[in-house]
């Protein structure tokens, strides 16, 4: 049974840090990532990282988030530091069973599976 289950969510002030993680079982996926869904807003892509380890993140978490995943464990995790009332969100965890490439990851429409979500919320 494929599932992925988020944690770590919560409150945080301006300028503080949150790592999310997500536990990922039923498949060992290629590609992984973190969507971000702001009130009213479309779903977007955060960072995403292939099971060899490449990465792409999205301008706004440049420099502050990283993405990283233990194979071993089937975990994806995102470490937030430095967070804006801007990152203020539902996080959903997504994987893929096939590879995608570079420009497609972090586009929601290639990642098939999907976790119901955690709230992450930024005062400034």
């Amino acid at each position: 049974q494929v599932q992925l289950v988020e944690s770590g969510g919560g409150s945080v002030q301006s300028g503080g840090s949150l790592r999310l993680s997500c536990a990922a079982s039923g498949y060992t996926y290629s590609s992984m990532g973190w969507f971000r869904q702001p009130p009213g807003k479309e779903r977007e892509g955060v960072a995403a990282i292939n099971s060899d380890g490449s990465t792409k993140y999205a301008d706004s978490a440049l420099g502050r988030f990283t993405i990283s995943r233990d194979n071993a464990k089937n975990t994806l995790y995102l470490q937030m530091n430095s967070l804006k009332p801007e990152d203020t969100a539902m996080y959903y965890c997504a994987a893929s069973a096939a590879r995608r490439s570079y420009w497609q990851l972090l586009i929601p429409a290639f990642f098939g599976y999907w976790g119901q979500g955690t709230q992450v919320t930024v005062s400034s």
